[in-house]
């Protein structure tokens, strides 16, 4: 130990690894911001990939893809077919078989309560 405390680094040393250090910063960080950078960011991100991930990445392509096809897919310049418009006629006119004609036709007397179907409570 005692020899260890009186070894000394050269008088240029920690001034060189300091220039050293930070050349390399500055090398990261070149390479961080171009494309191989972008590319290094995507291999790592895919390299730490979880099941959720995964899933998060499937949905998204799945709602890119559908909205590309919906988007693009889908030509604009078909022409669609359009049933005709009809007028609508607003006024009501009783049929053969009116509301008002069943309720005529029905036997709401005494006798009968409960043989059509009815539940009596």
């Amino acid at each position: 130990m005692a020899l260890r405390r009186e070894e000394r680094p050269d008088e240029g040393y920690w001034k060189d690894f300091l220039c050293e250090f930070h050349q390399r910063q500055r090398e990261e960080a070149v390479n961080k911001s171009g494309l191989m950078g972008v590319f290094e960011q995507a291999k790592a991100w895919f390299a730490n990939l979880g099941p959720s991930k995964w899933a998060y990445g499937a949905g998204l392509a799945y709602a890119a893809v559908t909205i590309g096809y919906l988007s693009f897919g889908l030509s604009r310049d078909a022409e669609m077919d359009y049933a005709p418009a009809t007028p609508v006629i607003h006024e009501v006119s009783p049929g053969k078989n009116a509301p008002v004609e069943q309720l005529d036709h029905l036997d709401l007397s005494p006798s009968t309560q409960g043989t059509a179907g009815e539940q009596v409570f």
